[in-house]
C-alpha cells in the first residue's frame, strides 16, 4: 500500500527545464518567487567608461616617495615564496652605481625594477639606459616601505630576504 503512494500520477506531473545557453536570463522564472530584489536579481548596470587607447609611463611622473631615500641597507631575511624579483632604486648617484654593478644578476633573475623617486621621463629614460635589458617602472614605494619596513635603497627584493 506505501508503494502505491510513492508512484501514484501526482508523482508524475511535467516539470519544467530552464536550461541557460548564456544568452537568457532566468529572472523571469524566479519572479513568481519572489517580486523584492535579492541575491539573484541581476545588477544594476553601469556604463564604464572607454579605457584610453594609450597609457603613456610619463603619465605616472613624477613619483616621489618620502619614505623612501639613497642608502645603506642591511641584508635580511624574508619569507615571501612566489614573489618574483623586484629591485627598488630612484633617480640618484647611488642608484645609478647599483644598477651597474647589478645589472648581470638583475637580468639573470628576470627582476622589474621599481623606480620610487624620479621626475621626469629623461630621467627615468637615463636609468633604464643603464640596464635596457630590465625592466623598470615609476611606482610609489610607500606601501612597499611600510610593509617591509623599509627607509633606503637602492635594494632587491627576493622571496628568501633583502639584498644591497
Amino acid at each position: 500500500m506505501m508503494s502505491a503512494i510513492f508512484i501514484s500520477p501526482i508523482n508524475y506531473a511535467a516539470l519544467t527545464v530552464v536550461g541557460d545557453l548564456g544568452g537568457e536570463l532566468a529572472e523571469p522564472y524566479l519572479d513568481a518567487v519572489s517580486a523584492q530584489p535579492n541575491e539573484f536579481s541581476p545588477a544594476e548596470k553601469w556604463a564604464l567608461p572607454s579605457p584610453p587607447t594609450f597609457v603613456s609611463i610619463a603619465a605616472a611622473l613624477p613619483v616621489h616617495t618620502p619614505e623612501l631615500t639613497p642608502g645603506a641597507v642591511s641584508a635580511r631575511a624574508l619569507n615571501l615564496p612566489g614573489i618574483p624579483p623586484i629591485f627598488i632604486v630612484g633617480d640618484d648617484e647611488l642608484s645609478r652605481q647599483w644598477l651597474s654593478l647589478h645589472a648581470n644578476k638583475l637580468q639573470r633573475t628576470g627582476a622589474t625594477g621599481f623606480v620610487v623617486n624620479v621626475t621626469d621621463l629623461s630621467r627615468l629614460q637615463s636609468l633604464n639606459a643603464l640596464v635596457p635589458e630590465v625592466e623598470m617602472a615609476p611606482v610609489s614605494g610607500s606601501d612597499l616601505a611600510r610593509r617591509l619596513q623599509l627607509t633606503h635603497y637602492p635594494l632587491l627584493i627576493t622571496e628568501k630576504g633583502l639584498t644591497q
